[in-house]
């Protein structure tokens, strides 16, 4: 055994190593993401880890070794539950052997998300017990407890830590190597495994009669705490639990309850906490779900508690908690003095924003430039994706029109093209996402006879969220080399028309690629690759040669790359950032532009 300084994914990763965790198995989503890079990186033994080319079947695949009764676990962002929510919703009704956990790490604010959704409220639809740590220590835990409970009652369990537990940092004592659990293996038995709607029926009634038994037994469990004492109480899920207890240290006449197990709600220790309660305030992050439980629980018991939270507008309905909005709330609460701001826009005003852009050099800009320049005069429309390339929406590119989910872009050129079939349909999706969730869409797209141009920016890795590999790298993360899912070989074999691959930083072959798909009905396809600049180093730099340079300016107005600015009226070049490109040199009307070793 030895401390470990970690991120609280790798806590997570270490908790379910020293559980002895058979299978590994998720898609890269922030926050989640070094939760398997962290299980792939330390010493173990009998255990299996795998990026799945999406959660789905990452779900399916944990499914599997759970029936085998090895202890599993799948990791995915929010947004990434949604995907894997078909065989998680049938998993529930069927049950597992081995202990199985999903991690779905949820992100307030949202900081790199679509949306704020609240896996709560999922494990209460699914019908499945869920954890709720409120540090890296305390994830830690949960993780190795989440397995037992697993087994104990047959059923797959959440863990839902939020971004601010997934990137802290905290020490934890585990052991220097792991391994595996001994397992039984798959027992066959196709009245439990195979589902129908019969077993659905009764499992449905055993599933209601079970969770009521969960709740008792989170009743007693070391998660679910209460400190401090009065007549009035602070109800905290999460990290912002962590918040309310370093305010309340110099109130000990509040009581603190933390629920560390929301869903089933351990309804025994929440009416044991409340005694003498007369007010209570729930102080959680997303969805009001606490509060919500909580009137209902004391509404059917009769109870004379009033209960304040973001129903009641006391705690703000979005975004993240914080330890400032921890001491304004509670101050608030208790009657106190409210803190004055501790910070006077008249005094020190905001710094400018600063959106995220596209990296300098990234291949990326080239391609929507491309496409922009072909199709100048003509009416279109360019779907976007999740990604790095969702970035092309920002000025000046601008073509990005509409950002769904991951692989919607594909089908949702399909809708603009059967609703204005005179209009250009693009669809912009990384190679990664291909794989996740574009095949089906193409497919789709063949089969309907649809007229669009599917752009793949093929950059050879999952540049968003880490540089992971995928099935179109030639690696994965249990073997050095694999044969590589060739793009170009599956979009022929569905029956894609017309197939083009081309340099993106090469601006004439790349427009002319553009052009001759625009000119084909059906579907056609232009694959743009060139490898990501964060994985490469870069020959050589651009520099502007001032006596050539008109201060036309084309090359910052019209690509927006990070490395050109303005200096005397005229273009210049940032060398640490410049990767060598040459898509700014090839737009320059002077050829003013060129490479420095």
């Amino acid at each position: 055994m030895s401390q470990q300084y970690v991120m609280g994914n790798g806590a997570i990763a270490l908790g379910a190593l020293s559980a002895g965790v058979n299978l590994v198995a998720g898609y890269p989503g922030t926050p989640s993401s070094e939760i398997i890079e962290t299980v792939a990186k330390y010493p173990h033994k009998g255990t299996y880890v795998e990026w799945s080319v999406n959660e789905k079947a990452a779900m399916e695949v944990a499914a599997a070794a759970a029936y085998c009764g090895a202890r599993a676990m799948v990791t995915m962002k929010q947004v990434g539950l949604n995907v894997a929510s078909d065989p998680l919703m049938s998993l529930a009704y069927v049950g597992v052997k081995g202990g199985m956990v999903v991690v779905s790490a949820d992100d307030p604010g949202p900081i790199s998300s679509q949306t704020e959704q609240d896996t709560r409220r999922f494990a209460e639809f699914a019908r499945i017990p869920v954890f709720d740590p409120s540090s890296p220590e305390e994830a830690f835990e949960m993780v190795r407890e989440a397995f037992g409970y697993s087994e104990k009652y047959h059923t797959p369990v959440i863990l839902r830590p939020t971004t601010r537990v997934d990137h802290a940092y905290a020490s934890i004592e585990a052991p220097d190597a792991f391994t595996a659990k001994e397992f039984e293996g798959f027992v066959k038995d196709s009245k439990k495994w195979v589902i129908f709607p019969r077993l659905s029926f009764q499992n449905h009634a055993m599933i209601e009669k079970r969770n009521i038994a969960i709740g008792e037994d989170f009743s007693t469990c070391r998660f679910n705490t209460v400190s401090g004492s009065g007549e009035k109480a602070v109800i905290a899920t999460g990290v912002s639990y962590a918040y309310a207890k370093e305010f309340l240290k110099e109130h000990p006449d509040v009581k603190l309850i933390k629920v560390g197990t929301p869903y089933p709600l351990p309804e025994s220790f929440l009416l044991r906490a409340l005694d003498g309660v007369s007010e209570a305030l729930c102080f959680e992050e997303l969805s009001p779900y606490i509060e919500e439980s909580l009137l209902k629980l004391i509404g059917s018991r009769h109870m004379n508690i009033t209960v304040r939270g973001k129903l009641t507008g006391d705690v703000p309905s979005s975004g993240e908690n914080d330890t400032d909005s921890a001491e304004t709330i509670i101050s608030r609460f208790l009657g106190l003095e409210t803190p004055e701001s501790r910070f006077d826009p008249s005094e020190a005003p905001l710094p400018p924003a600063r959106p995220p852009v596209l990296c300098a050099g990234c291949p990326h800009r080239a391609s929507f430039y491309a496409v922009k320049k072909a199709m100048k005069g003509r009416k279109a429309y360019f779907c976007g994706d999740i990604g790095c390339y969702t970035l092309g929406n920002a000025m000046p590119l601008d073509m990005v029109d509409t950002c769904l989910c991951m692989g919607a872009g594909v089908t949702m050129a399909q809708g603009f093209n059967h609703m204005d079939p005179e209009a250009v349909a693009f669809s912009f999706i990384g190679d990664s996402t291909f794989f996740a969730s574009g095949i089906t869409g193409v497919v789709n797209a063949v089969y309907n006879a649809a007229d669009m141009i599917v752009c793949v920016l093929d950059n050879s890795t999952t540049a968003m969220t880490g540089h992971q590999p995928h099935p179109g790298t030639g690696r994965n993360l249990m073997a050095t080399r694999v044969e590589k899912v060739s793009i170009d070989k599956v979009l022929t074999a569905v029956g894609v028309k017309k197939v083009l691959t081309v340099d993106p930083l090469d601006l004439d072959a790349a427009v002319a690629a553009v052009r001759e798909c625009a000119g084909i009905k059906g579907v056609k396809a232009i694959i743009f690759r060139s490898p990501c600049v964060a994985i490469t180093k870069p020959d050589k730099t651009l520099t502007v040669n001032g006596e050539k340079c008109i201060g036309c300016l084309r090359c910052i107005k019209e690509i927006g790359c990070p490395a050109l600015s303005v200096c005397g009226g005229q273009a210049t070049i940032d060398s640490s950032l410049c990767t060598g490109c040459s898509l700014c040199s090839q737009l320059c009307p002077v050829h003013a532009i060129g490479g420095v070793q």
